[in-house]
């Protein structure tokens, strides 16, 4: 360093953002609450519907647990990738993406009806059960993580 540099004390700089790093830590939260439970209601459903309808039926479970299971995971991803944002932007991303992830959904249901390939009711019924699951286990997370929920603005 020369003499005409001088060392910057930029604490703003220095210190994360407080809603940046209670999103990212809640978003991890919800992750790890709502894997496992998504994955065992897709495997019940698989095995549930392969049984009462055979391979059509665990297909169909199949394939629409799987796209549950992508939905959630895509709006935990959304959480994360807008919390540095700011807490407005970061809300909005995340309702934004709850109400696109239900539309997408319909979408694909609506696409996924017709296939001979895939039970229709065994897909329907395991894709809404995977996504309340995961909807619970969020809600959950959010009650059990340790997170101030207004961060004074002092803060900053």
């Amino acid at each position: 360093m020369n003499e005409n540099e001088s060392p910057v004390n930029n604490t703003e700089e220095a210190q994360p953002d407080p809603h940046a790093r209670a999103l990212r830590t809640l978003a991890s939260a919800m992750f790890r609450y709502a894997l496992w439970p998504s994955v065992a209601a897709v495997v019940l459903g698989v095995v549930t519907f392969g049984i009462l309808h055979g391979t059509a039926g665990a297909l169909g479970a199949l394939v629409g647990g799987s796209i549950a299971c992508a939905s959630s995971l895509l709006t935990l991803w959304l959480m994360r990738k807008t919390a540095g944002a700011g807490a407005h932007i970061a809300m909005a991303a995340s309702l934004g993406g709850f109400v696109g992830k239900m539309l997408v959904l319909l979408l694909v249901m609506t696409a996924l009806r017709d296939v001979a390939a895939l039970h229709r009711l065994s897909l329907a019924i395991t894709m809404i059960v995977v996504v309340v699951v995961a909807a619970g286990a969020e809600a959950l997370a959010f009650r059990r993580t340790k997170l101030p929920t207004i961060i004074p603005a002092g803060e900053r």
